[in-house]
């Protein structure tokens, strides 16, 4: 039965962290991060399962009432949101091209492919290369750091400039680097990868801006083997009512890249090796609202929920009030 993570702060403000299995839980006496969760179990040259173990069974606890009671606060975070890296792949999975490829369909004829188009293609041809093989690198893009990450329950602000603000379910590889560099999966989310696709249509080379903008995270961190497949739905409740909704699919049975090539991809840089920071890695989608025509409004509720999950990424929308950006000369 898969181990899932959670982090939960009490009314009083004290922090822990919750082991749960199948339909019980209980909080992991001697640790109160995730974080630190896993410091301890690379120092100590042991899986988080083995860990988790090793610490006993502290008080029984029941996740679904916490959640509904707010309790609950997103899986991993780092008390220095610096360091704390918020990134993502985009046309990773076998049904994305065809809702970037409505986005700029302009851009496309019948004898010239768009380069969305062509990316994926050669993600589909390459991206999931043979073991000790490094293959075709996707698109990849930066959405912030730890202070963009949005709590579950926690509304998403959509800047006051933003043209748009809409979903996207995925699955979001959490990681940290140890001492040596080395980065560690810690395991899988739930996420919603929020975005601006109307500037992104605008022009695909704005897709820098469009994904400067918050995330959210489910509540339950998922330890061990990935799962190849996995199949959920994404809805959007608007005044108690679902005004639209959709299955979506996700794991490398339905991508055009293997999670072992989008992490090479990422962490071959220097920069995201750095000893004791956490990366958010986000995985792409292929399901989104706007590509079916739907607008969201201030007040929408984003609702994210799969298997094995037992809790959705829940979260309303609500526009930022306007920034005092000004620059001044010294």
């Amino acid at each position: 039965m898969a181990l899932r993570l959670l982090q939960h702060r009490s009314a009083e403000g004290e922090r822990s962290v919750i082991a749960a299995q199948g339909e019980s839980a209980h909080i992991v006496p001697g640790f109160a991060s995730v974080r630190a969760l896993a410091l301890a179990a690379i120092a100590q040259g042991k899986g988080l399962a083995d860990l988790v173990e090793a610490a006993g069974v502290g008080s029984p606890i029941d996740i679904a009432a916490e959640y509904a009671a707010g309790r609950l606060i997103a899986p991993i975070d780092h008390e220095d949101g610096a360091h704390m890296f918020l990134t993502g792949t985009g046309l990773t999975h076998l049904g994305s091209a065809e809702g970037r490829d409505k986005m700029h369909r302009e851009a496309a004829a019948a004898e010239k492919q768009t380069d969305s188009m062509r990316m994926f293609l050669e993600g589909l041809e390459g991206g999931k290369p043979a073991a000790g093989q490094v293959g075709q690198q996707p698109e990849w893009f930066y959405k912030g750091d730890g202070s963009q990450l949005v709590g579950p329950g926690e509304p998403f602000a959509m800047p006051d400039f933003a043209q748009d603000g809409g979903e996207e379910p995925e699955l979001a590889g959490i990681y940290i680097i140890g001492e040596d560099g080395t980065p560690w999966r810690i395991g899988l989310t739930l996420a919603n990868e929020f975005s601006d696709h109307v500037t992104e249509r605008h022009n695909y080379l704005w897709l820098a801006h469009s994904k400067l903008r918050q995330a959210a995270l489910g509540p339950e961190l998922l330890v061990g083997e990935p799962p190849a497949h996995v199949e959920g739905a994404s809805r959007i409740v608007r005044d108690g009512a679902t005004v639209w909704e959709k299955p979506f699919l996700s794991g490398e049975a339905n991508m055009s890249h293997s999670l072992a090539n989008l992490e090479h991809h990422h962490f071959k840089y220097d920069l995201f090796r750095r000893p004791g920071d956490i990366h958010v890695h986000f995985f792409g989608t292929a399901t989104l609202s706007f590509s079916d025509g739907f607008q969201t409004r201030d007040g929408d509720i984003f609702e994210i929920e799969a298997a094995p999950f037992t809790l959705p990424a829940r979260n309303p929308l609500r526009r930022a009030a306007p920034a005092n950006v000004a620059v001044r000369a010294l």
